[in-house]
């Protein structure tokens, strides 16, 4: 699979003035375009479908930092064994915490990472979402209220963990594979 994004053979489709624009400030701003988007671009409406919900979810509004956001990526994407997303999400936690040891931690096991109360229940809750979301009960709210989350904070981590496990079956269905520059990232 060498040199490939993912194991389907999907042309890419004719990119739209905007895609193009979106493109070039990914290069600009991160030096490359994540392997995600050049994925996605065989169709310019399922690309702009992801890159919406993904650019609200993680850059938009919220009372989660970016930082606490990349973490629910990560804690999402260990548990699904998501080995784009660790690579790609691992990267920002390094990036966005300025702890590289962080970032692995996160990867491998978030629980041994020195995290504060509020961080590791917002991350249980966003695990067992993960493994048994049937089993989310009222307590499940209640502990994040008691650790400091209003409901909108805890539509938000709901909404980004549910997205990355959605991301995370299609990354592992498709075999995508992350850029390499992601792996020497803030290290």
């Amino acid at each position: 699979m060498t040199g490939k994004i993912t194991a389907l053979d999907l042309a890419a489709g004719e990119l739209i003035e905007p895609t193009k624009a979106y493109f070039a400030k990914c290069e600009e701003k991160l030096g490359l375009v994540p392997n995600v988007l050049k994925a996605y671009a065989f169709d310019d409406k399922k690309l702009r479908a992801f890159t919406d919900m993904y650019n609200d979810l993680m850059l938009g509004e919220s009372g989660l930092s970016k930082l606490e956001r990349e973490m629910i990526a990560v804690a999402v994407s260990s548990v699904n064994h998501c080995y784009y997303c660790l690579t790609a999400h691992g990267a920002a936690v390094r990036q966005l915490s300025g702890d590289p040891l962080l970032g692995e931690m996160m990867v491998m096991n978030f629980r041994a990472a020195d995290l504060s109360p509020k961080q590791t229940a917002m991350l249980e809750f966003a695990v067992k979402l993960t493994e048994e979301p049937a089993r989310i009960v009222e307590a499940d709210r209640a502990a994040l209220r008691q650790a400091g989350f209003s409901d909108r904070d805890i539509w938000d981590i709901a909404s980004t963990a549910a997205f990355f496990n959605m991301s995370n079956r299609v990354a592992s269905a498709i075999d995508m594979r992350p850029n390499d520059e992601y792996h020497a990232m803030a290290r």
